[in-house]
């Protein structure tokens, strides 16, 4: 007679595994926009945006160009690299998205 627990194991066997994201894409845009603003004028690399937050290299180029579409950063490129720089739209998105981030943090939501 067959018990109910081997019914159980058989249905997680057959769910599929799914990736589980850890990061919104508000959480991945403030991440992005903090490295560019602590970077200053000078402007920041792909590769010290992807170490700062924390993120893979092409999550950051599809992000960089999402953003820079909406003139949110601007891009420059120096020899074979690309230098984003947070443009004065992108500053005043910046501090407003700090407001929403503190916010979200005071009532503990998770981003």
């Amino acid at each position: 007679m067959p018990s109910s627990n081997t019914q159980e194991n058989d249905e997680s066997v057959s769910t599929p595994f799914l990736k589980h994201q850890y990061r919104t894409s508000f959480g991945i845009t403030w991440d992005i926009l903090r490295a560019c603003m602590e970077a200053g004028i000078d402007g920041i690399s792909v590769f010290k945006i992807s170490q700062k937050a924390n993120l893979s290299h092409s999550v950051v180029v599809d992000n960089c160009r999402r953003l820079t579409n909406v003139g949110i950063i601007k891009t420059n490129r120096i020899k074979k690299k690309y230098i984003f720089t947070i443009t004065e739209k992108g500053i005043k998105f910046f501090y407003e998205l700090e407001k929403f981030h503190d916010t979200i943090k005071e009532i503990n939501i998770r981003y």
